[in-house]
C-alpha cells in the first residue's frame, strides 16, 4: 500500500488562507501608497533638514488646531524637486546676478508718486484700465503707497536688506495663528527671509499668550520676523490691509528677486527654495499659483462669494462683474490655454519679481481697492487683459495639498477675537436679490458671458 500524504491542518482552512492573502495584499498596497506620496514630490537626494523645532508654543495658544482634512492621497500632476544643494547654489547665483544688475533697467517698472486720501489712490475704472497696456503706453504705474505704510524704521531697513527669497504672511484682526514652516533645509534660514505682518489686535492676542511684548522693537517668533503695522491709518477692512503685503510684496521688499505669499491659515511643508525652483524657475514662469478646487469661471466664484457671504456687499459684487464684462472679460474656454482656469486658490502665491509679475500685482491691487479684497474675482480680468502677457503656472490642487497644510481660521466670539480680547470687523450683508443666480443672471452686460458659460438653456 502506497504512502499517503496529508495537507497540513494550517492550510486546510480556506478562510485562514484568504485572510492571510488579504492581509499581505493590504500591507503591500499601504507600503506602495506611502512610497508613492514621497515620490510624488521628492527625488532621492542628499538633504539635511533642520532637526530641532523652530519654536515651541504655549499650550494655550493652540498653534495647530482645526486642521482641514483632505481626501486626496496622491498627486495627479507630480512635481519633482531637484537636489537641495544644487537648488541652493542656483538660486544664490541668480539672486547675486539680480542684485548686481542696474535698477534703472528699462525692464523695471516706474511707480507713480504722490499723496492721496487712500493708500491706493482710489482711481476710476477708466483710469485703472488705461494702465493695463504697458507695451505701448510705458508710463508710471499707480501701485499703492499714496499714504505712508506705518511700520518702524528698523523693520523697513530689514525689508530693504532682504536680498534673494522672501516668504511673506500676515495676520490682521487676530484671524489666524502663527505657524512655523516645516521641512526647511539646514541652510535655508541663512538664505530666505520670513516676514509676518500683524496689526494691533493680533499683537494683543500674542501678548495675551506671552509670545511677544508690545514694547519690544524687534521680535522674532521662530522663523518669522514680526512686523507691527498701525493698520488704523490704512483701511477699515483688515482683509484689505492684508492685501498690501500680499500683492505689493515687490515694493515692500525692493531687493528680493523671488517671493512666496503664504496665507496665515497655511503651514508650509516643503522648503521655500525647492518650491521656487520647482514651480517657478524650472517652469520658466513669472508666477505660480494653484487652481481653484471647484471653479474655473470668474462668474462661478462671484456667485459663490455672494451665496456664502464671503463679502458683505452683493450689489458691489454685481457692479464689479458687470464692469469686467463690459471691459472684455470672457469666460474660460480652451482658447485661453495655456491658462487652465480663470479662478485660482490664492492662499499660496510664488512670484519672480520681474516686469510682468510686478505689473500684474500693481493692477490687481488697484482693482481690490476699487471693489473688494476678494482677489479671485479680479484675477482673470487683470491676467487676460494686461500687456505684456504674464506666464503663469497654475498647478493642480493635489500639488497644493502636498506642499501645504491648511487650518481653520480662529473662532470668533461676540466680544471680538478668539482670545476674548480686541475687536472684530463686520458688515451687515447687503443682499441684492433673494435669488443669487438672478443677481448676475439679470445683468445685460454679462449676458454674453453667461450664454458662453452655461448655454442658452440655463440663462
Amino acid at each position: 500500500m502506497g504512502k499517503v500524504t496529508s495537507t497540513p491542518l494550517f492550510f486546510q482552512s480556506k478562510l485562514l488562507c484568504f485572510s492571510l492573502l488579504y492581509l499581505s495584499t493590504s500591507l503591500f498596497l499601504a507600503l506602495y501608497t506611502s512610497l508613492s506620496k514621497t515620490k510624488c514630490l521628492f527625488r532621492s537626494s542628499p538633504f539635511e533638514p533642520l532637526q530641532t523645532p523652530l519654536f515651541t508654543y504655549p499650550s494655550s495658544y493652540g498653534e495647530h488646531k482645526y486642521a482641514i482634512s483632505t481626501v486626496r492621497s496622491t498627486c495627479s500632476s507630480p512635481v519633482f524637486f531637484s537636489d537641495y544643494w544644487k537648488v541652493l547654489k542656483e538660486i544664490q547665483d541668480s539672486c547675486k546676478a539680480y542684485s548686481s544688475s542696474s535698477l534703472l533697467s528699462p525692464s523695471v517698472l516706474s511707480y507713480m508718486q504722490g499723496k492721496a486720501n487712500s493708500f491706493g489712490g482710489n482711481f476710476s475704472t477708466l483710469e485703472r484700465f488705461s494702465y493695463f497696456d504697458h507695451e505701448t503706453n510705458v508710463t508710471e504705474i499707480p501701485c499703492g503707497f499714496f499714504k505712508d505704510f506705518p511700520i518702524s524704521d528698523s523693520d523697513r531697513f530689514a525689508m530693504e536688506n532682504c536680498k534673494g527669497v522672501v516668504v511673506v504672511s500676515a495676520i490682521f484682526n487676530d484671524h489666524d495663528k502663527i505657524r512655523q514652516p516645516n521641512g526647511l533645509g539646514s541652510k535655508t534660514l541663512d538664505n530666505v527671509c520670513f516676514f509676518m505682518f500683524i496689526d494691533d489686535i493680533t499683537l494683543k492676542g500674542l501678548e495675551y499668550h506671552k509670545l511677544l511684548s508690545e514694547k519690544s522693537p524687534e521680535t522674532k517668533i521662530g522663523a518669522w520676523r514680526i512686523v507691527k503695522v498701525l493698520s488704523k491709518d490704512l483701511y477699515e477692512s483688515p482683509a484689505m490691509n492684508g492685501v498690501i503685503p500680499k500683492y505689493l510684496v515687490h515694493r515692500l521688499f525692493p531687493n528680493a528677486k523671488y517671493s512666496i505669499w503664504v496665507d496665515a491659515k497655511l503651514q508650509l511643508m516643503v522648503d521655500p527654495l525647492l518650491l521656487i525652483h520647482g514651480l517657478v524657475v524650472s517652469e520658466n514662469v513669472d508666477m505660480a499659483i494653484s487652481k481653484h478646487p471647484f471653479y474655473i469661471h470668474t462668474m462661478e466664484e462671484a456667485m459663490a462669494t455672494s451665496r456664502w457671504r464671503k463679502w458683505w456687499d452683493v450689489d458691489g459684487l454685481k457692479r464689479q462683474i458687470e464692469t469686467y464684462c463690459e471691459l472684455g472679460l470672457q469666460p474660460w474656454s480652451p482658447s485661453k490655454l495655456p491658462y487652465p482656469s480663470d479662478v485660482p486658490d490664492s492662499a499660496l502665491i510664488l512670484r519672480k519679481h520681474d516686469l510682468k509679475s510686478n505689473l500684474f500685482s500693481c493692477l490687481l491691487f488697484n482693482e481690490l481697492e476699487a471693489f473688494n479684497p476678494r482677489d479671485q474675482l479680479a484675477f482673470a480680468y487683470v491676467r487676460d487683459l494686461m500687456r505684456p502677457k504674464m506666464k503663469v503656472n497654475m498647478f493642480e490642487v493635489e500639488v497644493f495639498e502636498q506642499i501645504a497644510v491648511e487650518y481653520r481660521h480662529n473662532l470668533k466670539h461676540e466680544s471680538g477675537t478668539g482670545t476674548g480680547i480686541g475687536g472684530s470687523w463686520t458688515k451687515r450683508t447687503k443682499m441684492a436679490s433673494p435669488d443669487l443666480d438672478l443677481v448676475f443672471g439679470n445683468s445685460c452686460r454679462c449676458q454674453k458671458y453667461l450664454l458662453e458659460m452655461w448655454g442658452e438653456s440655463h440663462v
